[in-house]
């Protein structure tokens, strides 16, 4: 047994190796990347562009110059925050508890992030913050969207919703247009043999960057976070991964997120990932890698093995483990798909894992005239409008409020601690 354990063992001189490929003046895969960057500028340019278009006065300036419809109902988040009108912490718990919350102990070490999927469009906050204000509900601590990147330029959504989650004390991960299911943001398509999610199943596995579009997705992501300040983004190819992790190494302060169509779905896989993200961390341990989405296949043997890595490789506070608690009724996951009884049986021993929820309670979407589809997602805003598709699928979405909010109160009640808008809902 240890004999074959030994034989693992890495050379040092592959490391070496390895090394000197990277380093190597002529090295089109990195001068290809720098390239890239310069168009930027230094890395110190890049990261301080990003810090001021990320700041919230700039933000709310850009939309009033724009005579943005949206000024109001951002004004309206910050009153509701500032004058207290979200549930606290102390009383989410009195109301789920009684007055054994007096008693019960919360391991904050344990948190569960409340995740919500995908939030497309900047009006749904507005009306999932008042449903949470009627309800006294929680509103999620992170967010995820998948909207087209250009139409959110273009309506002033891009300005708009990263105000919000700094109002609400969020994170939040947008989906750049260079990927498999959309034409690349220069409006080419990215695969010749692919197209929009009518062939949605060709891009399992990642196969929606080719060629150049690998280093497109880098260009694309430097704009978004130079000139709007968007620090976290879906990844969903192994190469653009493996650029990401690149870009931090350089000293560009981004984020991302693994998507679940990557198909991590065994420890191997995850030993890869993670692997690779400490090969490529700064020299204080950090990773660009800060959410791993496991595939909808995983059980919790595979998620407790995943943590068990990242643990070993000191991730356990920097990577979280994002599981899918609900999905999408339609086109992703055969039903009924409902994981909430399996997180309890692991948030009181896993660290940093957030309950994300893509799809209502399952008795509710089968009610419904339009049930939460995940082909939605790629709906161009003008043909939503045009199918009068947008008042179903801000249903669709309170529904996974709802679905997010018994996740909450089911946490809550084993005694376990949440994570929801952490400015919304504080802790007295």
């Amino acid at each position: 047994m240890n004999e074959l354990r030994e034989r693992l063992m890495i050379k040092e001189e592959n490391l070496r190796r390895v090394n000197e490929f990277l380093l190597k003046d002529d090295n089109p895969l990195i001068n290809g990347l720098i390239e890239v960057v310069d168009k930027y500028g230094s890395v110190d340019e890049i990261n301080r562009k990003a810090k001021e278009a990320r700041k919230l006065e700039n933000l709310m300036n850009r939309l009033r110059e724009k005579h943005s419809p949206y000024i109001d109902d951002l004004e309206w988040l910050m009153k509701q925050r500032n004058r207290d009108a979200f549930i606290n912490i102390p009383e989410y718990r009195r109301k789920i508890l009684g007055s054994k919350a007096d008693t019960t102990k919360f391991d904050e070490s344990f948190a569960v992030t409340l995740e919500i999927s995908a939030c497309n469009f900047f009006p749904w906050v507005i009306e999932e913050a008042k449903k949470a204000i009627a309800q006294q509900d929680l509103m999620p601590g992170r967010f995820i969207r998948v909207r087209s990147m250009k139409e959110q330029v273009e309506d002033g959504e891009i300005l708009a919703f990263a105000a919000a989650a700094q109002i609400v004390g969020a994170s939040y991960v947008e989906t750049l247009d260079t990927k498999g299911t959309l034409p690349g943001a220069d409006g080419l398509p990215i695969n010749v043999h692919l197209g929009g999610p009518e062939t949605i199943t060709g891009y399992f596995g990642g196969v929606g960057l080719p060629n150049e579009y690998a280093l497109k997705w880098v260009d694309e992501y430097l704009h978004y976070y130079t000139e709007y300040g968007i620090q976290q983004v879906l990844n969903v190819n192994i190469g653009s991964v493996l650029l990401a992790y690149w870009l931090f190494k350089f000293g560009i302060d981004i984020e991302f997120k693994i998507s679940v169509f990557l198909g991590n779905d065994n420890p191997y896989s995850c030993f890869w990932t993670l692997m690779t993200a400490k090969l490529f961390s700064r020299d204080d341990g950090t990773s660009p890698l800060i959410g791993f989405n496991l595939s909808n296949s995983v059980n919790n043997e595979t998620i407790e093995m995943s943590a068990y890595i990242r643990k070993a490789f000191d991730f356990e506070d920097i990577v979280r483990l994002e599981h899918h608690i609900v999905e999408t009724y339609k086109s992703i996951v055969r039903q009924p798909y409902d994981r909430l009884n399996e997180l309890l049986d692991i948030a009181d021993h896993i660290k940093n894992i957030s309950a994300k929820h893509e799809g209502g309670l399952l008795e509710v979407e089968k009610t419904r005239e339009h049930p939460s589809d995940i082909l939605d997602y790629f709906i161009p805003k003008k043909d939503i409008d045009a199918q009068d598709l947008m008042q179903k699928l801000l249903i669709n979405y309170l529904d996974k409020h709802d679905s997010m909010n018994k996740t909450a109160k089911a946490l809550t009640e084993r005694g376990l601690a949440v994570v929801p808008a952490q400015r919304l809902h504080i802790m007295k």
